[in-house]
């Protein structure tokens, strides 16, 4: 018999549907619940791609009789945590003060008041190398709630310090300058993995963030270092296991230190950040490879991951069939059947062995160069090429007759608004015409589904569901995905949209008296402290997004009070951003566009005029840190106007073709001599740009 979980919104609470558990939805009807009985809470949270949580939920809460010691010791409460991240960022925090370590699923004990006062993570249904069994744990617990609630009570009273920061004012702090960006990026370089790429040893996770930093930084500065480790992660991670070498895309994180072994989810944020990365590492290097790899991820998107209305759903689980990475990997006569002929080079190509790499079965990566394994077996590189394309399609083929990994069909505002920006560059700079069309349907889907007077939701609700409200990175991601639309397509619309939603972060997010902004809205669901935390982790924090959010439009509006807010938030984390720069790797991409102020690209013309799409397509191929692209689009041959602006510059036009498009590069509001060819802007650029603007 199903129970409450049967009607959820969520795949992964909705995967719970047939437990025997008596699981309840977050709510006022379950805490409820839980003061009339005078019963703890047992808070399960997890997400729908993670392996361990299906783990024990086939150990445990599948199992007839844990279910039925949960049922009558505790009020059962089970949260995706992609629905509700301040839930579980709040009750992360406390199982990480009790136990030094988190992860998922998370498993923590609350009072009927929702204080948390015991947690761990995954538990075994047995006692197992030194972790005690669910079902022990279970008892302890309830025994303590029953004969020692003194203790519990001075435990949650203890936990409540740890919240106390999250209310706290900003700390003063001296500004952000260029010495605090370098002494980050000189911490960075000295956690550097020379031998696999990348930082620190097993599991790795993609450092997208802190490699985007690393690229504006070398061309700031012109460091060698920057900019070669931004290259050779990247090149690490496309030749390993983590890039999905067959149907593309990229895996959560790997196993080991030479970014082999995948843990095999797909998660849209991921593949969002790390499109984005490459279209900005192919503008600076040109590098083939890169294009190449971040097409297959744009490509998987649109195959595998985009709804019937455009928006993009949340992520693939690790597992299919019972087996982690089934869908994945190949065994060698599986290989071999699907190659056919070109069996023998390509399993050279892509590692492939009669014993195999992961569990008797190979994940393709590549352990050679293209022209080492030309060279070995005699081939040209143009029929190397071919046969990989072969072989690709192949595989493919056979992928389709595979059950496939469990899709997760959330669409998720935060994720898609950071898929949108990855797309929308994407789009700008390789010139695809089905990813422009792809962003042009997700953002019309984005701001029809997801938006309600400026208020935004969390994820597209289903029918007949309530919908959740929407964190700060939510409305900061999403506006930056729109000021995307608006750079890819020069429709002021989404430049207006994205103001919009600035203006609801600053009146239900950003509080004036501490000068800080909250992860949840003034007027959310009252928990047991309002969640707030700046550091970027999987994915940017609200607080990273929502400064490069400030400074843009302060850019485009010529908003200095908005300027002021944002140095000041950022202030108050430059020592941390220096000191670990792991941390804050996308607030440091704001502050560098704070230290340094932006350049802003300001076209004007006709669309519709071959010279201004050259001049768009010059700018494209240019990777241009703290680029604001502004326009003054003239349908028409004739303009008449006494002078243009840019963003809140006023400048004069050209003065040698009245007629031509021109493109005028800007900065601190002070512009260049328009151009109108691609040559003379790649000069300008370069003047702006010494060390190198792609």
């Amino acid at each position: 018999m199903p129970n409450r979980l049967a009607a959820s919104s969520s795949p992964y609470l909705r995967q719970h549907a047939a437990n025997p558990v008596d699981w309840h939805e977050w709510g006022e009807a379950a805490l409820a619940e839980a003061r009339d009985a005078d019963k703890p809470i047992l808070l399960s949270i997890g997400y729908a791609a993670c392996h361990w949580c299906h783990v024990m939920a086939h150990e445990s809460f599948e199992d007839e009789a844990t279910a039925a010691l949960m049922n009558r010791l505790f009020v059962n409460i089970k949260v995706d945590r992609e629905e509700r991240p301040d839930l579980d960022a709040i009750y992360m925090q406390a199982v990480q003060a009790m136990t030094g370590h988190g992860g998922w699923p998370m498993t923590i004990f609350l009072t009927p008041a929702g204080e948390p006062f015991h947690g761990g993570t995954y538990f075994p249904p047995e006692d197992r190398h030194g972790m005690p069994s669910f079902r022990r744990v279970l008892e302890s617990v309830a025994d303590a709630w029953a004969t020692r609630r003194d203790g519990v009570t001075r435990t949650a009273e203890a936990l409540r310090a740890i919240y106390a920061p999250s209310a706290a004012p900003l700390r003063d702090g001296s500004d952000v300058t260029a010495a605090t960006l370098a002494r980050a990026a000189e911490a960075i370089a000295r956690g550097y993995d020379a031998r696999h790429g990348g930082f620190g040893g097993a599991p790795k996770f993609p450092p997208t963030m802190v490699l985007d930093f690393l690229l504006r930084h070398a061309v700031r500065t012109g460091a060698p270092l920057a900019r070669s480790i931004a290259l050779a992660t990247w090149r690490a991670m496309a030749g390993g296991g983590i890039s999905d070498q067959a149907g593309g895309g990229w895996h959560r994180y790997t196993v080991d230190a030479a970014w082999l072994v995948p843990h095999f989810e797909k998660m849209l944020y991921d593949n969002a950040l790390l499109v984005r990365l490459g279209a900005h590492l192919w503008q600076l290097t040109g590098d083939a490879e890169v294009r190449q790899v971040t097409e297959r991820a744009l490509d998987w998107l649109a195959r595998e991951m985009t709804s019937a209305e455009g928006g993009w759903w949340s992520s693939l689980d690790a597992d299919s069939e019972g087996h982690e990475g089934r869908f994945y990997v190949w065994t060698a006569a599986e290989f071999a059947a699907a190659c056919g002929a070109d069996a023998e080079v390509l399993a050279s190509y892509w590692g492939v062995t009669a014993i195999g790499n992961f569990e008797g079965a190979n994940i393709l990566h590549l352990p050679r160069s293209p022209e080492q394994v030309a060279t070995r077996h005699g081939v040209s590189a143009e029929g190397l090429a071919a046969a990989v394309a072969r072989g690709r399609s192949a595989l493919m083929a056979i992928r389709a007759g595979r059950v496939r990994p469990g899709l997760d069909d959330k669409i998720v505002a935060g994720w898609n608004g950071l898929m949108l920006r990855g797309v929308c560059e994407c789009a700008r700079v390789f010139g695809r015409a089905r990813d422009r069309a792809a962003a042009l349907r997700a953002a019309a889907h984005l701001w029809e589904a997801l938006v309600r007077e400026g208020r935004v939701w969390r994820v597209v609700p289903r029918a007949g569901a309530t919908p959740i409200a929407g964190v700060l990175e939510d409305y900061a991601a999403l506006a930056l995905g729109f000021v995307a639309m608006f750079e890819l397509t020069l429709d002021a619309t989404w430049l207006g949209r994205a103001r919009t939603l600035a203006a609801s972060i600053e009146a239900h997010f950003r509080d004036a008296d501490t000068g800080t902004y909250f992860d949840t809205a003034h007027d959310a669901e009252a928990l047991i402290t309002r969640p707030r935390d700046p550091a970027d982790n999987a994915v940017p924090s609200g607080t990273s997004l929502a400064v490069e959010l400030e400074l843009m439009l302060a850019e485009h509006d010529g908003d200095a009070a908005g300027r002021a807010r944002a140095a000041r938030v950022l202030a108050s984390h430059a020592e941390a951003m220096a000191r670990y720069p792991s941390a804050f790797g996308h607030m440091l991409g704001a502050a560098d566009l704070a230290v340094h102020g932006a350049v802003t690209v300001g076209l004007v013309g006709d669309p519709a005029d071959a010279r201004f799409e050259a001049l768009r397509e010059a700018l494209a191929q240019r990777y241009v840190p703290g680029l604001v692209l502004a326009a003054n689009v003239v349908p028409g041959a004739a303009r008449d106007l006494p002078a243009e602006r840019v963003g809140d510059t006023r400048v004069a036009r050209p003065t040698r073709d009245d007629r031509a498009p021109a493109a005028y590069v800007c900065r601190h509001f002070t512009c260049e001599r328009p151009v109108t060819t691609p040559g003379e802007l790649h000069r300008v650029l370069d003047r702006v740009l010494p060390h190198g603007a792609g």
